[in-house]
């Protein structure tokens, strides 16, 4: 977390820039295309998005939108639907997070050790994550199949009634978090395995010298030296997985009923469904600040860990 020494050396720092200096001026000359398509793809959109969401917006004519004040706020904190969505990305995101950290954790530190196949494995694990979501989702529709699909195929040699997993209320949110976990949890392994292969070998050497065990070494050494990779890949995760749509809008449309209706997807049916813009920019606005909360979470543990370190 950054001190009050930090805050006003960056202070000073910024109020130290000279203008006249060629080299501060090229350094903003090179920062400056970035901070146009900053200004137009991130920061217009933003508080455009706040704007709409004040307004009974009207789509086709602007001009004409009803100034409302808070009450698209007011409608989401007592719209059902809308916690239903929240309730049901929540669940997403409880059964996607924790599993793709500790599997691609798992992962790294198995592809770590001296094996053969290791460059085999490593393809093998990563290659899911550069499909679209699209075919991700057919690929998995298919193996869900009811009838002819291959996991309800051998799950019947085990039990007498397979699951209708995409029209269940029951299974149709774990079917979608399985085939989300197979795609994305290459993303986590190369982060992970790059942390794990910059933790210094002779800090194990002196464990083993000492008679740690590997459990013992795990815990005191690995650990904490990939801390920082893991809090990032958690934090990404929670941020993507709470930003859930492509797979749940192909595999099951929100179904049965609302039971996989996530927020982005109620964003997208409130917004261009039902073309009420206005409701659907609240909604956006309370997903935003959602994720900022979870930034500056991130930033606080890391930080604090950095400077306690």
């Amino acid at each position: 977390m950054a001190t009050k020494d930090d805050s006003a050396s960056r202070l000073d720092a910024v109020r130290s820039i000279d203008l006249s200096d060629t080299e501060t001026r090229a350094g903003l000359l090179f920062a400056a295309p970035y901070l146009v398509i900053f200004s137009i793809f991130l920061l217009y959109p933003l508080v455009l998005g706040f704007y709409m969401s004040l307004f009974e917006w009207n789509v086709f004519m602007p001009s004409e939108s009803e100034f409302i004040g808070l009450e698209n706020y007011v409608r989401m904190v007592q719209d059902p639907v809308f916690w239903s969505a929240f309730r049901a990305t929540v669940y997403f995101v409880a059964l996607t997070v924790p599993t793709l950290v500790v599997f691609g954790l798992v992962l790294a530190l198995g592809v770590n050790h001296n094996i053969k196949g290791k460059r085999f494995l490593r393809t093998v694990y990563f290659s899911p994550y550069v499909l679209t979501v699209s075919v991700v989702s057919l690929i998995w529709m298919e193996l869900y199949a009811s009838d002819y699909g291959p996991i309800n195929y051998y799950l019947s040699y085990l039990v007498s009634n397979t699951p209708t997993w995409l029209n269940s209320f029951t299974w149709a949110m774990p079917a979608v978090a399985i085939a989300t976990v197979w795609w994305t949890v290459g993303f986590n392994f190369i982060i992970l395995l790059a942390a794990r292969q910059s933790v210094p070998e002779r800090l194990y050497e002196a464990a083993r010298i000492d008679g740690a065990s590997s459990w013992r070494a795990f815990r005191d050494i690995t650990l904490p030296q990939m801390r920082p990779a893991i809090m990032f890949v958690s934090v990404v995760q929670f941020i993507w997985s709470f930003q859930v749509f492509g797979q749940v809008f192909v595999m099951t449309d929100g179904g049965p009923g609302n039971s996989t209706q996530t927020i982005i997807m109620y964003l997208y049916r409130v917004a261009f469904r039902q073309q009420d813009f206005g409701y659907a920019a609240a909604i956006g606005y309370f997903l935003f600040f959602v994720l900022v909360a979870v930034s500056l979470a991130n930033y606080y543990f890391i930080g604090r860990e950095e400077n306690s370190s």
